[in-house]
């Protein structure tokens, strides 16, 4: 499952790749926890077994996506 975190205050976004079975119900409420201020910090744990922590104070957006989904290479539409 792939999900795409923006920060405010910077350009870039953070692109995680989480474990394919990982429950799409709980990585929402730990998500939305952390976008209501119930926790000050979202910890993720990408497919590598990488802890990655974001501020929740600073999150901009979450989007998850699916990793089977539409991979497109190069350019066109």
């Amino acid at each position: 499952m792939d999900v795409r975190i923006g920060v405010t205050q910077t350009a870039r976004d953070i692109t995680l790749e989480l474990a394919d079975d990982e429950d799409r119900d709980a990585l929402k409420a730990k998500i939305e926890a952390a976008l209501t201020g119930a926790v000050d910090v979202l910890w993720l744990t990408d497919k590598k077994g990488r802890d990655v922590a974001v501020a929740a104070s600073k999150l901009a957006f979450v989007e998850i996506g699916s990793s089977e989904g539409d991979r497109r290479i190069g350019f066109g539409g």
